[in-house]
């Protein structure tokens, strides 16, 4: 019997996205950089990463879906969005948002939110390769782990299931 069921963080033979909003480059070039090094530690092979550019956040819902229905296995969405002076920050923050978990459910494929949503410039510079880390390596591990989570669930019982507390 199992106490806990969660994926692993260890390399797995998939096919993965990663989407990238061209809008504030300085900061989400750094986030694509942190995930494709993090693929690479994890030993997933280039041939394996299809990279892809859109020009803002609300785009990166659209292109997450077309590469779920070429093949891959799971999605990396980077963005960042830093609010200004009018409302439409929060209106692209619920966009994109709301499209990535919609997409999750629809297809039961990972997709990671790796959408930074700032209040300025060096908060979001923080969270791309800064003292705060960088959520694009961030999105890939979570990415790697729900898949293999996803494999554990799929080969058990379902007695197995039942007797996981």
């Amino acid at each position: 019997m199992r106490n806990v069921l969660q994926g692993e963080l260890t390399s797995i033979n998939a096919k993965f996205g990663i989407v990238t909003a061209k809008f504030n480059s300085p900061v989400t070039e750094k986030l694509e950089q942190g995930a494709r090094q993090r693929f690479a530690e994890l030993g997933v092979s280039e041939e394996n990463i299809v990279c892809v550019r859109v020009p803002g956040a609300v785009e990166i819902t659209l292109a997450t879906k077309w590469l779920l229905e070429q093949g891959c296995d799971a999605v990396v969405s980077l963005g960042a969005v830093i609010r200004g002076e009018t409302s439409h920050y929060d209106y692209v923050c619920n966009s994109v948002e709301r499209g990535c978990t919609e997409l999750m459910l629809e297809t039961g494929k990972p997709v990671a939110f790796g959408v930074l949503t700032t209040e300025n410039a060096e908060q979001a510079f923080a969270r791309a390769g800064g003292k705060k880390g960088n959520k694009g390596a961030e999105a890939v591990d979570v990415v790697v782990e729900m898949l293999n989570l996803n494999n554990t669930i799929k080969k058990l019982t379902i007695k197995e299931i039942r007797d996981v507390r």
